[in-house]
């Protein structure tokens, strides 16, 4: 099986939340009808990353189902994933802890999980709307790296 791996960034606050969901679902309806299977690795980290794991849900559920998988990265286990952890289980297909950012310092662990989102995937989402943040820095590493990448909150997707 062809595995197209998409992962998704953005800023913690967003501005346009209605129209950067549309175009999530557009695109994310793209890629269930156009790819053979495809990972959508999430954060859960702010409100972009909400709206992608909701846009992620509905598309599932109203569009197709049987070829796609709903994974959470995180960058290390927290006390909420294990206070909580059947109902994250209950939400998300998959949940991943990033390796190389759980050994890593605390401080540095979320932007070598983010790094290491990037590395393995074909095409990365970004909601960018000010240069600033980890999210940016993303961006810059994605693009030093000649990752396909889009800016969902500047590009027309049409």
């Amino acid at each position: 099986m062809n595995t197209y791996t998409v992962s998704f960034f953005g800023h913690r606050c967003i501005e346009n939340a209605l129209e950067i969901e549309r175009r999530l679902e557009q695109l994310i309806q793209t890629l269930l009808r156009n790819k053979e299977y495809v990972e959508c690795l999430v954060g859960r980290d702010g409100e972009f990353d909400q709206l992608v794991s909701s846009a992620i849900r509905r598309c599932k559920r109203e569009y197709r189902s049987d070829n796609s998988a709903h994974i959470w990265v995180q960058p290390y286990l927290t006390a909420e994933f294990r206070d909580n952890e059947e109902s994250f289980r209950d939400y998300y297909d998959e949940i991943e802890v990033c390796e190389a950012a759980a050994g890593s310092h605390y401080k540095n662990a979320h932007q070598t999980r983010n790094r290491a989102m990037v590395d393995r995937s074909d095409l990365v989402v970004f909601c960018i709307q000010r240069e600033s943040g980890g999210a940016w820095q993303t961006m810059k590493y994605a693009k030093k790296q000649g990752v396909l990448h889009i800016n969902i909150a500047k590009e027309d997707l049409e």
